[in-house]
């Protein structure tokens, strides 16, 4: 018997021997099939969820339907609302705008004919029906708005007024300084009345340079920015000390519970009549011919010095060409002051207070980071109160204190010893007062100053003290003349040495404009 032995078949090309059947459709027995494409499904935004998703949805309905004045407002369905949560566009269902999807188109009125049949009266109740507005929506425009309230003085619209309590931490000149580059520490804002509206003519008015406006910012305020229905005013605190220039002592104000009592208060050199009257007269025309630029507090000021950056603590020269030349005498006459051997000052800040703006300062201390120890301050046009608080947990020791026929206190070396006393208009010599212990918080000292007096601040008086000058003792126009010298940082010696002789150079050149 013959055996046909038949070629085995390739599994894809087939055999060759035998003839081939006809192919089936379909893909080759041995190959992959190809993958069916799909379509990328979005995704909802990173850190949005399908719920939100779904809001902001109907949030651009509302939307849209404020701005179609013909079409009236239809909620989605469930399954268009999902959709919308997956991030899918809503299909637009007969009967909506093409426009605007989201809005459902009013019915068709019927043919029209000749006179008034229901078929015009059905397309006129149709266009004429009623529809509720659409909530008012947040625009972020309005969030700016009311996040930073702006003085109305410079053409905004009405916003709340701050108030000011406390005592912040800021740069400034012991006349109420505030020179560049102030490290305020910020606050919340109070909530007030909204701001009076205020010409541009009753602003200049105010006097001390040209511009309407304040440059309040945070929780300074003043007059211009204020309400009348303001929240709490700015504190106007009661000094219950005041300072003697001729002793160096603080003694209690007669209507206090101090009265009677006083302590050493070191760190104050006062002088009356630094420059005459005609030279006060001088060295303000020449300041009036500057421009004011409006700063915190109602205040105005001119400002001769480098360019600063408190809070990262960084020094360039920047646009500053020195003192002004009227400030070239005052500074040889400081020569003068025996606390002031070796003052050369790199900064000059002048002040404009007017009662009219309610100009201020809070209290405050001045930057030690750049500024040396002694704060130079001249008085000019008025007299005025620098009042003097502490924030530290410390307690002052007060010592007893008599009056003598002519008024004068007892020197400090005799505080302690006994004192006479009167009992019933009688006096005696065996009562013993022992000093008191107050804290510090409750102890504010008034330090008056005289029209065109010179004020240094130094010592604890710099550093342990804060300076302030409230509303109240501002009663005319007054311009403070402030002046700092460098910290010893900047100083010989120093780490920063060139970089404090460059910024001398500038400044004792007397050449300069204000920055």
């Amino acid at each position: 018997m013959t055996t046909t032995t038949t070629p085995a078949c390739h599994p894809i090309q087939g055999c060759e021997a035998a003839p081939q059947p006809a192919a089936a459709p379909g893909p080759c027995p041995g190959r992959r099939a190809p993958a069916v494409e799909r379509r990328p499904r979005r995704r909802p935004r990173a850190g949005m969820s399908a719920l939100a998703s779904r809001r902001g949805a109907q949030v651009r309905l509302r939307a849209a339907a404020s701005r179609c004045p013909r079409a009236v407002p239809a909620a989605p369905s469930p399954e268009a609302a999902a959709r919308a949560g997956g991030g899918r566009g809503l299909r637009r269902p007969r009967g909506v705008c093409a426009l605007r999807p989201g809005l459902q188109l009013p019915a068709a009125p019927a043919a029209p004919s000749s006179g008034a049949g229901p078929g015009r009266a059905a397309g006129a109740a149709g266009r004429a029906s009623p529809r509720s507005p659409p909530p008012p929506l947040i625009r972020p425009t309005d969030r700016a708005a009311r996040a930073k309230p702006v003085c109305p003085a410079a053409g905004s619209a009405p916003a709340a007024p701050r108030t000011s309590p406390g005592s912040p931490h800021l740069v400034a000149g012991p006349g109420g300084g505030g020179g560049r580059g102030d490290g305020e520490k910020g606050r919340e804002e109070g909530k007030g009345g909204p701001y009076p509206e205020r010409s541009r003519a009753g602003m200049e008015a105010a006097g001390g340079g040209e511009g309407p406006g304040c440059g309040c910012k945070g929780i300074r305020s003043c007059l211009l920015c204020e309400g009348p229905a303001q929240a709490a005013p700015p504190p106007q605190g009661e000094d219950n000390f005041t300072y003697c220039p001729a002793t160096g002592l603080a003694k209690g104000n007669e209507r206090s519970e101090f009265a009677g009592w006083a302590f050493p208060f070191p760190g104050v050199f006062l002088t009356e009549e630094f420059i005459s009257k005609d030279e006060e007269s001088e060295i303000v025309e020449l300041m009036d011919r500057d421009d004011w630029k409006p700063s915190q507090s109602g205040r105005k000021k001119q400002d001769y010095g480098p360019k600063v950056n408190f809070k990262k603590q960084r020094l360039k020269a920047g646009s500053f060409t020195g003192l002004p030349s009227f400030s070239k005498k005052i500074v040889a006459q400081m020569k003068a002051c025996s606390v002031l051997g070796g003052f050369l000052p790199v900064e000059q800040c002048n002040l404009d207070y007017m009662p009219e703006r309610g100009s201020a300062i809070d209290p405050h201390f001045d930057d030690w980071w750049l500024w040396g120890e002694r704060l130079v301050s001249l008085n000019l046009l008025s007299k005025t109160v620098l009042s003097m608080s502490c924030d530290s947990e410390d307690s002052i020791q007060l010592f007893p204190t008599f009056s003598k026929e002519n008024g004068e206190l007892s020197p400090p070396g005799s505080l302690t010893q006994t004192s006479a006393c009167k009992n019933s208009g009688e006096e005696t010599v065996n009562c013993v007062l022992s000093p008191r212990l107050v804290p510090s918080k409750e102890v504010t000292v008034a330090i008056h100053l005289p029209r065109r007096s010179l004020v240094v601040l130094y010592g604890d008086a710099r550093y342990k003290w804060k300076h302030a000058i409230y509303r109240k003792h501002i009663e005319h126009r007054r311009i403070c003349v402030t002046f700092r010298e460098l910290s010893a940082e900047f100083s010989a010696g120093g780490t920063q040495e060139e970089l404090g002789k460059e910024l001398l150079e500038i400044a004792l050149s007397f050449q300069g404009r204000p920055v």
